[in-house]
């Protein structure tokens, strides 16, 4: 996907059901796509928080210095949320797991529906 001011875009796909993703590969698809695009048109590389994907952007900002890694702020915040939420027997953390445990139901529940969603063709 790429964003700029009009509207995000999506760019290309690539299935790699078949191939092991680690930092190489992933890092090749990347210099790819920034090479497609045009270097001078690339600002930043979003990324899940994957230490693969970590390694990955750190690759990506020693390979183009004017370009910036950044990992995904949403799936930071599941972590952390799946972090707050996964334990209700640590101590000091029954109240929060209190006022948080909703999410752990909120989460179930998108997860179903993600699923059912990705194991259907007509989705």
């Amino acid at each position: 996907m790429a964003t700029s001011e009009g509207a995000p875009i999506f760019l290309k796909a690539v299935d790699v059901s078949d191939e092991i993703k680690n930092k190489q590969y992933i890092t090749d698809k990347m210099v790819d796509v920034i090479k497609e695009v045009g270097e001078e048109n690339v600002v930043q590389i979003i990324t899940d928080n994957a230490p693969v994907c970590k390694a990955v952007g750190m690759i990506i900002e020693g390979l183009f210095p004017k370009l910036f890694w950044t990992p995904c702020v949403v799936h930071t915040l599941n972590l952390a949320l799946k972090n707050i939420c996964a334990t209700k027997n640590v101590e000091g953390n029954g109240v929060v797991y209190g006022e948080c445990s909703w999410i752990i139901k909120f989460i179930d529940d998108v997860s179903f529906i993600r699923n059912f969603i990705m194991n259907h063709s007509m989705s």
